[in-house]
């Protein structure tokens, strides 16, 4: 009996060792302190910014001739919605990103988390330089569906440097991007969708399934 438990105990043993260093590599290569809490404070933010949007739009009837030139874009109130919910969006998911991170103790800037960001922003860098070139030549139906396509690769490239999950949330972005350039009209409501409500399903989702469990 005794030799059978000796046994057992040094077959055990490496697989044991071999999870533990697969842990710490998973931890060393992904930026696992992302919270789902962001993901729906940000969704929130997203459908307050889509109602002011709507409401301006409402207000008064926009046409790509009555603004001439791309600074007219830069100055337009529906320019000023979508930047002041972006940067609100960002520093709330900023925040329960570091909250969850000093819960973890763990480090928020190291190599795993500099890495997502390099490829979470190269795909929304160039979406943004070139959708930039779509509202100068009047192109203002395919800005909506141009959002979500790129937002939804920068998703899905980003995914490999962090919680594998993300990506799902990437081919929904991806997929309304793609049902938006059908539907052109729609853009507004497709954004609301994308950046709103599929963010709080899905920041819900990974709350429950990672966050939930360690508070």
């Amino acid at each position: 009996m005794y030799f059978k438990v000796l046994f057992m105990t040094q077959l055990t043993d490496p697989f044991s060792s071999l999870n533990e260093i697969k842990s710490m590599m998973e931890k060393s290569s992904r930026f696992l302190s992302l919270s789902g809490l962001s993901g729906v404070a940000a969704g929130v933010i997203g459908l307050v910014g889509a109602g002011f949007a709507y409401l301006e739009l409402n207000s008064q009837q926009y046409e790509a001739k009555d603004i001439p030139s791309l600074d007219g874009y830069f100055t337009s109130p529906l320019f000023c919605i979508a930047i002041v919910t972006l940067i609100i969006s960002m520093l709330v998911g900023f925040l329960f990103t570091y909250l969850k991170s000093k819960k973890l103790q763990s480090t928020l800037w190291n190599h795993a988390s500099r890495r997502m960001l390099i490829n979470l922003g190269l795909p929304l860098v160039a979406g943004g330089l070139y959708l930039l070139k779509l509202m100068d030549l009047g192109y203002i139906s395919m800005i909506a569906p141009g959002c979500l396509l790129f937002y939804g690769l920068a998703l899905v490239n980003a995914s490999k440097y962090t919680l594998g999950d993300i990506r799902y949330l990437g081919y929904i972005e991806i997929g309304l991007g793609a049902i938006n350039l059908l539907l052109p009209g729609y853009g507004l409501y497709f954004w609301a969708l994308g950046f709103g409500v599929a963010h709080i399903l899905y920041g819900g989702y990974m709350w429950n399934k990672y966050d939930k469990k360690s508070s």
